[in-house]
């Protein structure tokens, strides 16, 4: 089956065309505003040729790989499009990650170059092995902030020491300043390579749920049908007019999609805040009002829960979108209440740049469901069983709507394989470009809408039936109490059952629940079998970077506490 909407929109044919372009159309517009400091999208063109021209002279040519280890701030940007003006490969990093968990994946691209964030240098290059015998050069994020605020952290005050301390850090003899050396650099001295649309732009780790992060490279191809795909899906997004809320780490694929090619395609001004706090979003859309805001639905939650504690109007916020898990029905009412805007959740992964499927911008939209297929995107829903029991078979049907089954997909945005891992590219690309996601969705016969039921690797299977925890979990925080659930499997008694339903709980204070009443709230709310046999109660629940539980660090934990 063919996509059912059309790409209208022409993808630009590299990252590069797309500064290019938004500084043709719009040189003077403001492109960046970090913390009050703010660039124009002509200053953003001339810091990029400063550091490509930086980049140059350290020796990155062409087919390079660079990592950067740093948070959301200007220099990311820059370096972002500095890179790929020299037709070398921007390797991202999470500087928050575990030191081993990034010195395995710079051995495993082996970036020439690596720039990053002081505070993950330090910490990363502790031990000082040859392997690191690159060059590194690390980042000062106060360097991009307003010189008021610059002068404020430098006052002899216990206040202003922790927060230097929190922003900056010493790196080990050998590692240069990055800053300094831009801000010194010609900028007409680097030889710029263009690259092509089937060049590889970005080498991304996977989110790491079930295990080592596994390397995902995106050509710019790849990028900028995503980029098409999205700006054709927003029809009343304004070119040239819209402010972003860049709060989504760029080093995560959706955050880079939306702030570092989408926004830049779009002209729009970015607000940019280091990491996702309450406090610091509110300031900053009274000081520059975001009209676009990207998010995940915890930060939708909160953020509308204090603007509505401060008496602070989020009305300027006309578009959101929000993605990494479920929106809850009643986040979203809150929200486009406290907005009088539209907010609309999508699905993807890094794997497709990362946007496959998305709810429409207007009254079609369908909170708590994933939505429909991007232009130029195909997807399937098929039993997976058959899938492992024949992984080349072309002709295996779809199943039913309304059933269960794994969503495959196709499209100008699906990668072409995982770096340096044959196998598990074998595992997940099928013949005619087909991708297994690896998440269990059906869909409405109506309006062809997709709604996910779990990850298949987290699916529970107990005395021969499915369970399905995000099932469980939705009708276990209903429960007076319940402030977070994570629902998982464990071994069961009797190993030919399989495994047993576990609820693990976060409550509010003073709140206590036994597992008979656990039980007692489920019963008419979900099947027999789905019902837990154990519940755990703990302080918090381990999460991704953008807040999606870590069932199986749950899992982990709780298997610790069998022992």
């Amino acid at each position: 089956m063919g996509p059912s909407i059309p790409l209208t929109v022409t993808p630009a044919p590299t990252t590069t065309a797309l500064l290019t372009e938004a500084v043709r159309r719009w040189p003077e517009r403001l492109a960046l505003d970090f913390l009050g400091a703010t660039m124009t999208y002509r200053e953003l063109a001339a810091q990029v040729e400063q550091a490509a021209s930086v980049l140059a002279g350290v020796g990155v040519r062409a087919g390079d790989r660079v990592g950067l280890i740093l948070p959301n701030c200007p220099q990311h940007v820059v370096a972002f499009y500095a890179v790929h003006a020299l037709g070398a490969t921007v390797a991202e990093h999470n500087p928050l990650a575990a030191p081993e968990e990034v010195r395995a994946q710079l051995d495993r691209h082996g970036a020439k170059v690596v720039i990053g964030w002081e505070h993950s240098i330090s910490t990363i290059l502790a031990p000082a092995t040859a392997r690191f015998a690159r060059t590194v050069l690390a980042v000062d994020l106060t360097v991009a902030m307003p010189l008021r605020t610059r002068l404020l952290l430098r006052l002899p005050l216990p206040a202003a020491r922790a927060q230097r301390a929190k922003l900056r850090s010493a790196v080990p003899e050998g590692v240069g300043s990055w800053d300094k050396e831009v801000a010194r650099a010609k900028g007409s001295g680097a030889p710029h390579t263009p690259s092509s649309p089937e060049d590889v732009a970005v080498l991304l780790p996977t989110g790491g749920t079930t295990g080592m992060p596994k390397l995902v490279p995106l050509t710019h191809a790849n990028l900028t049908a995503n980029v098409a795909q999205s700006v054709q899906w927003m029809p009343d997004i304004r070119e040239g007019a819209e402010t972003f809320g860049a709060v989504l780490p760029f080093f995560h694929a959706f955050g880079m999609t939306l702030s570092l090619t989408c926004a830049v395609a779009l002209g729009a001004t970015q607000v940019i805040l280091p990491n996702f706090d309450v406090d610091m979003l509110l300031a900053a859309t009274q000081r520059r009002p975001i009209t676009f805001l990207g998010g995940v639905p915890p930060m939708f939650d909160r953020l509308e829960a204090r603007a509505r504690e401060r008496n602070v109007s989020l009305e300027s916020i006309r578009f959101s979108v929000s993605g990494a898990m479920a929106l809850d029905g009643e986040i979203a009412r809150r929200w486009e209440a406290a907005t009088g805007g539209l907010i609309i959740e999508g699905y993807g992964m890094s794997e497709t740049s990362p946007v496959v499927l998305g709810n429409p911008f207007g009254p079609a939209r369908r909170p708590g469901r994933l939505g429909i297929p991007y232009p130029d995107t195909e997807i399937r829903i098929v039993d997976p069983e058959l899938l492992d029991a024949d992984p080349l078979a072309a002709d295996v049907p779809d199943v039913p709507d309304g059933q269960i089954g794994e969503l495959l997909v196709r499209g100008p945005q699906v990668f072409g394989g995982y770096l340096d891992a044959p196998q598990e590219t074998a595992d997940v690309l099928l013949p005619g470009g087909w991708l297994r996601t690896g998440d269990l969705v059906s869909r409405d016969g109506a309006d062809g809408s997709v709604a996910l039921a779990d990850r298949r690797k987290e699916l529970i299977i107990s005395g021969g039936f499915n369970i399905y925890p995000s099932q469980v979990e939705d009708a276990v925080r209903g429960m007076p109490g319940v402030v977070d659930v994570a629902v998982v499997g464990l071994p069961h008694e009797d190993s030919a059952l399989g495994e047993q339903v576990v609820a693990a709980l976060v409550l509010e204070p003073g709140v206590s629940i036994e597992l008979g009443q656990l039980r007692q709230w489920l019963e008419d709310k979900v099947s027999r079998y789905a019902l837990p046999r154990a519940v755990h109660i703990l302080d918090d629940l381990p999460r991704t970077q953008l807040g999606k539980v870590l069932r199986r660090a749950v899992r982990e934990t709780l298997l610790q506490h069998q022992v």
